[in-house]
């Protein structure tokens, strides 16, 4: 099992001990709040993602080797969704995150779980940390 599967199985694991999503949007919640602060110079207009009803700012760095992000929300739900996205795809090469198949959001229900606004804002999400990670791989292939 590579490490996109570990981080994804851990993630339906973590959610697969709550019955009701009542608990599930309280665990994302908590996932939100222990996000790590987010550096305020990166908080403009290029790192917002579009197409997200809450503000979403992504930010993304490369070591050469792996993509790291970071995020902040102002929507306490939404913090909490950037925040497993970065739990599964930052510290991975640029083409493991291009290629990833997540299937954890599947697994643990959250798009069918979210209303259509806010799974509108996680395909932006992800779409924004594949755009970064290919940027980062087109990098690597000068």
């Amino acid at each position: 099992m590579n490490e996109l599967e570990q981080r994804q199985q851990q993630v339906i694991d973590d959610f697969s001990v709550f019955t009701d999503w009542m608990d599930k949007y309280e665990y994302l919640i908590e996932l939100g709040k222990e996000l790590p602060a987010f550096d305020e110079t990166n908080r403009t207009d290029d790192s917002l993602i579009k197409g997200c009803q809450s503000q979403v700012w992504l930010a993304a760095t490369f070591d050469g080797k792996q993509v790291h992000f970071t995020a902040d929300s102002d929507a306490i739900i939404t913090k909490g969704i950037v925040s497993l996205l970065i739990r599964v795809l930052s510290g991975l090469e640029p083409n493991v995150i291009v290629n990833a198949d997540l299937h954890f959001i599947d697994a643990i229900g959250l798009k069918e779980n979210l209303s259509p606004t806010r799974s509108n804002g996680l395909i932006s999400m992800i779409k924004q940390m594949r755009m970064y990670a290919l940027a980062f791989q087109s990098q690597i292939e000068k």
